[in-house]
């Protein structure tokens, strides 16, 4: 009988003692849950939705510091290797971003598209206000600095084999990750979303930091559309479709992990 009080008492114990660690790792769970999520953000609204300036970016193209230096580093190897690397499109603003986006819509619905269909047309290259990755000044548009450039500079085909600028596509295929850059939408079989582009690169240390953050902060939910063309037809569904799709379907590199 004493043997049989024992066990109990030492299965009693055991099932206590495990509801206690239970109880405990609980707490050490939420505590740490707490924790990183009450940090405060890196960025800030206005930087991840480009109505302010990045901080840092006293250089010709507006990019933060630290993509600046990058860049010029990448830059002056490419020249050692005769590949003269030009930007032609860097930090973007709301404001200007949305000028792109209402001229677009515009263009579309004079050409008897419905808003609709020129939404959609629009949303092939350009982005809504205050969705672009030009906004947070670790994006570039670049091209091959040549005598005779075509007259409509990005054209993907342009980067075509035997093309003008594929010694460009050439050498950045090779190198730009060496500098931490990454082609952002890219010509993947069944990727949805923004069209190829192979003149669009991000700066992977800051840009991943910044989507991860845009998420977080649920950015595109907070974005005054406003004065842009066509925001009566922006809706949530719209909205959280061109998420998934137009943010998201991006080089796996530039995802968070």
């Amino acid at each position: 009988m004493d043997r049989v009080i024992n066990v109990n008492r030492g299965t009693y114990m055991l099932i206590g003692n495990y509801s206690t660690l239970k109880n405990t790792l609980s707490i050490l769970f939420l505590f740490f849950i707490t924790i990183v999520f009450s940090q405060p953000m890196t960025f800030t609204h206005n930087e991840l939705s480009g109505i302010d300036t990045p901080k840092n970016s006293n250089n010709p193209f507006s990019l933060r510091g630290e993509v600046f230096i990058a860049f010029k580093k990448m830059q002056n190897a490419a020249a050692l290797e005769g590949v003269h690397i030009k930007i032609v499109s860097s930090f973007r603003s709301f404001k200007r971003q949305q000028q792109i986006w209402n001229r677009k819509y515009t263009k579309y619905t004079n050409q008897e598209l419905s808003p609709e269909e020129a939404i959609n047309k629009i949303i092939e290259y350009s982005t809504l206000p205050g969705t672009s990755r030009h906004h947070w000044g670790t994006d570039i548009d670049i091209v091959l600095d040549v005598d005779s450039p075509p007259t409509s500079l990005l054209v993907p085909s342009n980067f075509d084999k035997n093309q003008v600028f594929y010694p460009l596509k050439k050498w950045m295929d090779a190198n730009a990750y060496k500098y931490g850059f990454e082609l952002v939408y890219t010509n993947t079989p069944n990727r949805k979303g923004f069209k190829y582009e192979p003149w669009h690169y991000s700066y992977i240390p800051i840009a991943k930091l910044m989507l991860s953050e845009y998420l977080i902060c649920k950015t595109i939910h907070k974005l005054n559309q406003k004065n842009t063309s066509g925001s009566d037809y922006l809706s949530l569904k719209f909205i959280n479709r061109y998420l998934k799709l137009n943010i998201l379907e991006i080089n796996p590199t530039l995802l968070s992990n």
